[in-house]
C-alpha cells in the first residue's frame, strides 16, 4: 500500500470518525470525498489503494459511484458502509468487496482492511541522535534567558 484510503460519507462527522480509526491502526488516508461524483473525481486524481464508501449520498449514491469506479478500476477494493443490515449479495449485486453496516462495521473494518491491502506498513519510529557532550563544559554558551 502506498497511495492510501479514499474515504468517501456526505457526513463529515463519519468521515473524521473513519479517518481517525484508519490511521490509528497504521492506515493511510489519501484523501476524502462527500458525495459519489466527487468520489470519481478523487479516485482519478489520487489513485488510491481502496475505497471506503457511503450507501447513501447526494449526487450519485455509493453503489452508482462504486460501479464506475470499478469500471475505471477494475482491481480498486472498495468497502460499501450503510446504515442498513445486508448480507454479503448485496456486494456481488453493487460490485463492491465487502458491505459492512456503520453500527458495527467500524469493529470489522480493521480485519477487512488486512484482508484486503494486507497488515498496515510499519510506522517508521524516529530515535533522535545521541546527545553530544562538550569535551570541555566552558565552551557552551549560556544564554540567560532561556526556559524549558
Amino acid at each position: 500500500m502506498c497511495n492510501g484510503l479514499l474515504i468517501v460519507d456526505d457526513n463529515p462527522g463519519m468521515r473524521a470518525l473513519i479517518r481517525s480509526f484508519v490511521q490509528s491502526i497504521g492506515y493511510k488516508v489519501a484523501g476524502e470525498a462527500e458525495n459519489g461524483v466527487q468520489a470519481i473525481q478523487r479516485a482519478s486524481e489520487l489513485q488510491p489503494d481502496m475505497v471506503l464508501l457511503d450507501l447513501s449520498m447526494p449526487l450519485l449514491n455509493g453503489a452508482e459511484a462504486a460501479a464506475v469506479l470499478k469500471r475505471k478500476f477494475p482491481h480498486l477494493p472498495i468497502i460499501l458502509f450503510t446504515m442498513y443490515e445486508f448480507g454479503d449479495e448485496i456486494a456481488a449485486a453493487v460490485g463492491v468487496d465487502v458491505v459492512l453496516s456503520k453500527p458495527r462495521g467500524i469493529d470489522q473494518l480493521e480485519s477487512h482492511l488486512k484482508h484486503l491491502l494486507g497488515p498496515p506498513p510499519r510506522l517508521a519510529i524516529s530515535t533522535p541522535p545521541p546527545a553530544v557532550e562538550p569535551a570541555n563544559p566552558q565552551e557552551c554558551p549560556r544564554s540567560e534567558s532561556v526556559f524549558f
